[in-house]
Formats: structure tokens, sequence, C-alpha cells
């Protein structure tokens, strides 16, 4: 009990910027280990070849299919969670928990066996030419098999840093990550397994993650529990989770369909090195990404947990500090990588024609992060008080609304440079649909409840 009021007094009394760093900053050392082992995966890998580097990319969209059921079971459950603790209702936020956990696991196997069954129709559907097929297969294999304890860990760490329990979360994370970058060399290289051992390395590097972020929960590390008599006294609440975390499936699932699509573009007028070049600019912006996105998660249960406390000053607060930080980090970082490109992009592939496509695209990327930290903000904000429809609307902009139409249109008509330049178009885009939907809505929200209550 006495954890409970620590951890209440800690979200709703200590400083603002003190309590965003504080949660944030594990879940930014968590992206950014995940990023590092993507990237590990891309940088071994890309020494097989353009097709084995291409492969990547295509499997990555697997992936991001993953991730979006995960988040969605995850966010949805931790957005719920949050609120519910800051009523003071630990019962219900365990009840939430365990139907997220379960759902993973079942919606994970399905897909993985689905996948499995159906598995080069799917590396076709992803963006995958004939070349790229042979490495997509070996690495997805893998991808698919871990499907279920991948899942199931997206929605351990979010339920985690939505409590609070950032570091919790982050170790988990950091221990799998570590692991990847270790194996990736060892199984492809020392074992001779080829792409299958950059695949075979993530798997193993997943089921440890899932192992350590469950043991979290199973030791009491957490105020939430998990168990199967939980569940059972509310099935029906699964569908308040699915449309409290749907605006994450939807960004998610989009970047899926977005990768897909972009993977597709690029073969059909660039070949193999377009798809390689498009795969290794979008692993080196989503580690940058990653860092805004890291501090936008420390801000997520920072807006539920007072939200639901009724204190909603806290939660402008909360939401300006993370803007204003995320412009300074994320800045920080494009004023650096804009000299170095080129060099970014070498670092993956010595390719020529890889690193001129490449190179272009990603400066034109750089640029349009100065754009991110309020519509990553806005975004989380709406989905992590329960404002779906908003918070949904605003997920579908990025990698749906704005990126798919604008892929097609400038692919038609100015060919390569079409696929270089439409996710930054999109972005821009992006920021000036969102800012005034934000910004009208914080100037809305009433005074404490605290206050009122006086």
């Amino acid at each position: 009990m006495n954890s409970q009021v620590n951890q209440y007094e800690k979200m709703t009394k200590w400083p603002i910027p003190k309590l965003v760093i504080t949660l944030g900053i594990p879940t930014t050392i968590s992206m950014l280990v995940t990023n590092v082992y993507n990237m590990a995966d891309t940088y071994f890998v890309s020494e097989l070849g353009n097709s084995a580097s291409g492969a990547v990319g295509v499997v990555f969209g697997l992936m991001a299919i993953i991730q979006a059921f995960g988040f969605m079971f995850g966010h949805g459950a931790g957005s719920i969670i949050a609120r519910k603790l800051g009523q003071k209702d630990s019962h219900s936020a365990s009840v939430f928990a365990s139907l997220s956990i379960i759902a993973c696991l079942m919606v994970g196997t399905i897909l993985g066996v689905l996948g499995l069954i159906f598995i080069d129709p799917l590396m076709m559907m992803l963006g995958s030419t004939e070349t790229i097929l042979p490495y997509a297969r070996d690495y997805g294999i893998y991808i698919l098999i871990a499907a279920p304890v991948t899942m199931t860990s997206f929605a351990l760490n979010n339920i985690l840093r939505y409590e609070g329990k950032a570091f919790f979360a982050m170790i988990g994370l950091t221990i799998g990550g570590v692991l990847n970058i270790i194996g990736d060399p060892l199984l492809i290289f020392g074992l001779n397994m080829g792409v299958a051992g950059a695949g075979l390395s993530t798997a193993i590097s997943q089921l440890v993650g899932f192992s350590i972020l469950l043991s979290m929960f199973l030791r009491g590390k957490t105020q939430s529990r998990i168990s199967i008599k939980y569940a059972k006294e509310n099935p029906k609440g699964i569908f308040t989770i699915m449309a409290t975390g749907f605006p994450s499936f939807c960004r998610q699932g989009l970047s899926s369909i977005a990768t897909m699509m972009l993977n597709n573009y690029a073969g059909s007028v660039g070949g193999d090195a377009a798809v390689a070049a498009m795969a290794i600019v979008n692993k080196i912006t989503f580690f940058i990404f990653a860092v805004g996105l890291g501090i936008g998660q420390g801000f997520q249960p920072v807006a539920s947990f007072n939200y639901g406390a009724g204190l909603y000053s806290r939660v402008k607060k909360a939401f300006y500090f993370t803007f204003s930080t995320g412009e300074v980090l994320l800045g920080s970082f494009v004023m650096v990588g804009l000299f170095f490109s080129n060099n970014l992009i070498e670092l993956f592939r010595d390719d020529p024609t890889v690193i001129e496509i490449g190179t272009l695209s990603l400066k034109l990327q750089f640029l349009a992060l100065f754009f991110h930290p309020l519509t990553i903000c806005a975004n989380m904000l709406f989905q992590s008080i329960g404002e779906n429809i908003k918070a949904t609307f605003l997920s579908l902009l990025r990698s749906g609304i704005l990126f798919i139409p604008i892929l097609v249109i400038l692919t038609e008509t100015v060919g390569l440079f079409g696929v270089q330049s439409a996710q930054a178009i999109a972005d821009v885009l992006a920021f000036f649909i969102s800012a005034p939907i934000v910004i009208k809505f914080l100037k809305k929200l009433p005074e404490d409840k605290a206050q009122i209550d006086r």
C-alpha cells in the first residue's frame, strides 16, 4: 500500500520537468537500444549484398504489423490503467492488464502461424522482389516464430511505462537489445547462417526481453497484476482496450502499409538499390526520431495519471515541456546529421547508387524532423486521456491520409524523387493540421478538480 501511495504522490506532486525526464530517459534509452539492434541487423546483413539489405526493409514491414497489435493492446491498456491508478483503483488496473497480455499471446500466435503458412505471398505483399524473396523468407521465419512473445513484450513494456515504472521497462528491452547486437555477427558470420542468423538473433533477444518484462509483474514490482482470474471478471473490457489503443494500431499498421508501398514503388523505379537505400534511411531517421518519441512516451503516463486525478494544469505543463524539449533534442541531432548524410548511408552500404539515392532522402527527412515533436505530443496526449477519435485521426495523418497519396502521385509524376521526398512532405503537412487541434483543446481544459472542490 505504501508503494502505491508513494507512486501516486510522485505522479501528482513531482515537478513536471523532473517527472517527464525521469520517466522519459529510461524510455528513450529503451527506444535507442531497440533501434541500435535494428540498425545492427541492417549493418551486418548489408555485408551480404543489396538484396539481403533490402530484405531487412521488407521484414521491417512485418515487424511493424506485430508492433501495431502490441501497441494497440499495450497503449490501450496502459492509458486505462494509468487513469485507474490516478483514481486509486488498482483492482480495475489488474483486470485491464490481464486482458491485454492474454490478447497479445493469442493474436501473436494466430499471426505467427498464418504468416508461416503463407510466408512467400506475405513477403511479396510487403514489397519483396523476386531476388530479395529468399533472404526475406529466411529472415521472416524467425520473426514469425517469435511473434507471440514480441507482441506481448510491447504490451508489457507499455503497461510498465504507464504505471510510471519506465526503468523496469528499460531493463528488459536493453538486455534483449544487447544480446541481439552480440548475436548478429556470431550467427550471421560465425555460424555462417547469413540472413537467417539475423532473424534468429532477433527472436532470441525478444524471448529474453519478454521473460524479463513478465518477471516484473510476477515478482510484484507493479501495481497491476496479471492473472486469468482478473481477465474473467470483465472479458468485454478488451473492446475498451482496443478502442483506446486503436490510434496506435492505426499508426503502426499504416506504418507497415506505408513501408510495403514504399518498397514496392522504390523497387519499381530504382530496383534493389532503391529498396536498400530507403530501408537504411528509415532506420537512421527512426533512430533519431526515437529520441523525441522516448521523451513523448515519458509524457504519456504523466498525462493519463494527472488527467485521471483531475489535475489538468499538470497535463498542460507536461505537454508544453515535452514539446519544447523534443524540439531542442531533435533539432540538435538534425543539424549534425545534415552534414554527414552521405557518410551515414555509406556506413551501412558502400554502394554508389545506394548512397546517392539515400543521401537526398535522408536530408529531406532530417529537415522534416523539426515538425515531429508537436505531432507526436498531440497524438500521445489525446490517446493518453481517452480522446480516441482525435487520437485516431492524428495517427492516420503521417503514414496514411497524407503519405500514401503523396507517394503515389509524386512517384507517378517525378519518379524516384517521389519515393525520396514523400515522407518528408507528409510530416510537414501533418504538423500544420495537428497544431490548431491540440492548441484549441488545451485552451478548453477546465480548472483542476482540487481547485473546484475548494
